[in-house]
């Protein structure tokens, strides 16, 4: 059921936001928050009909606002008809039991968290998308369903409860640490047949560029632009969760992979993070980033230092990146913060900037240069010759079969001979 919303179709999802601001914080940063839970929100397929912000020195530990607030909460509920209140934090499952109690209404209560882990299940389509998603919901949500009634039957629908382990947690609580142990099994196998299709990708020393930044910057579109993926390329939060690679022949005629990645937002559930790490290493693996962020929003900065900061978590940090500035046809005069020399102003819907991006690219591949391995069979000796006019020889072993030649090679080279390639050196 994954990816289906499973409302009845006539009934809009009527939501109230919530936010607690501790004071003497930078009201902004906050500000800016609760407006991507409104379009969290919107992406769930909600309605906000309200926003409720209180500002408190420290969340109330029994219902992380304060009693007057909860009672200001409940009259918004029942006068407005409310399905769920969203909260734009992360709440403990004592927290959400006691609002759901205190509030005089049927009402659903989730977190900041469980909206974005509703969000993923609502587009997640592979096998492992989906296994990555239930463990995500299962490790998180389950402990958290502890409203009304106690029962994991309320699981019947809705913003906070779809995904591909509805019909799993329905089952007895005994059951769902088996089914945790299952999909971490399953996950684990995913992250070795990523690694071997990695290994595979290396042999072939093509340059690789992973295409990383905030969700709903345009990274899908800018795969789309340079490589006729035929990627879904939505204006919607999280619209792309299987990671995409491409090959893309440079102006010069070498080839490079690009990797369309899963959308970085603030506060990314770490379990999202650890059930999504074989995907999320693509990162870690590339040679090369670009770094998208959304140049019409006006928190394009901002977005620039939260990708960078999830990049470096991931500890990438070191790696070439290229800061692209997407959307440009919708903005002007937009300066980014990142120096120049690294940062581009583009547009994959029209085409502007692309080529100044693409040179740059070129330019990076070009710096790439590692060690490989070359084995030469016996009636191909010639081409040692060649490694030694193309690439820089450090050694050469003759062997029965042929020889065996370990040189230094930029990705061009490489893919000269790739064929030749017995392994690449770390």
């Amino acid at each position: 059921m994954t990816g289906e919303n499973i409302f009845e179709k006539e009934k809009i999802t009527r939501a109230v936001l919530v936010s607690v601001i501790p004071k003497g914080a930078d009201e902004r940063e906050y500000e800016v928050s609760f407006d991507e839970l409104a379009r969290l929100a919107d992406t769930a397929g909600a309605k906000v009909i309200a926003r409720l912000t209180q500002q408190k020195e420290n969340p109330d530990v029994r219902t992380y606002i304060g009693k007057g607030k909860v009672e200001e909460l409940s009259d918004i509920c029942k006068k407005n008809d409310i399905d769920i209140v969203i909260f734009d934090d992360e709440l403990s499952p004592s927290q959400i039991r006691n609002l759901e109690n205190d509030i005089d209404c049927d009402v659903r209560v989730i977190d900041r968290s469980m909206l974005i882990l509703d969000i993923f299940a609502l587009h997640a389509v592979s096998g492992e998308g989906k296994t990555q998603v239930e463990l995500a919901q299962l490790k998180y949500t389950v402990p958290r369903l502890t409203g009304k009634g106690n029962e994991l039957s309320r699981l019947g629908g809705g913003i906070g409860t779809r995904g591909p382990g509805e019909s799993k947690l329905e089952t007895d609580r005994r059951h769902i640490k088996r089914r945790i142990s299952a999909l971490e099994d399953d996950i684990k196998e995913m992250a070795k047949n990523r690694a071997t299709m990695r290994v595979q990708r290396d042999r072939t020393g093509i340059f690789k560029i992973a295409i990383a930044g905030y969700t709903n910057a345009g990274k899908s579109t800018i795969l789309n632009y340079l490589t006729g993926a035929g990627i879904l390329a939505e204006d919607k939060l999280f619209a792309t969760l299987d990671p995409t690679t491409r090959k893309f022949t440079l102006p010069g005629g070498e080839d490079v992979l690009l990797t369309d990645t899963v959308g970085f937002i603030r506060r990314l559930p770490h379990q999202l993070v650890n059930a999504f790490r074989s995907t999320l290493d693509e990162v870690s693996y590339a040679d090369a980033l670009l770094i998208v962020i959304d140049a019409s929003d006006l928190e394009a900065d901002s977005q620039a230092e939260v990708s960078a900061k999830l990049i470096s978590e991931l500890g990438a940090s070191e790696k070439p990146m290229l800061f692209v500035y997407n959307k440009c046809d919708k903005t002007e005069n937009f300066i980014p913060k990142t120096p120049t020399w690294q940062s581009f102003m583009i547009s994959a819907k029209t085409g502007e900037g692309m080529e100044a991006l693409i040179s740059k690219i070129e330019e990076l591949s070009h710096e790439k240069a590692r060690e490989y391995i070359f084995e030469i069979p016996a009636n191909e000796l010639g081409v040692i010759n060649k490694l030694y006019n193309n690439t820089s020889v450090k050694d050469v072993e003759y062997t029965e079969s042929g020889a065996v030649v370990r040189a230094v090679a930029d990705v061009k080279s490489a893919g000269m001979y790739a064929k030749y390639i017995k392994k690449q050196e770390a």
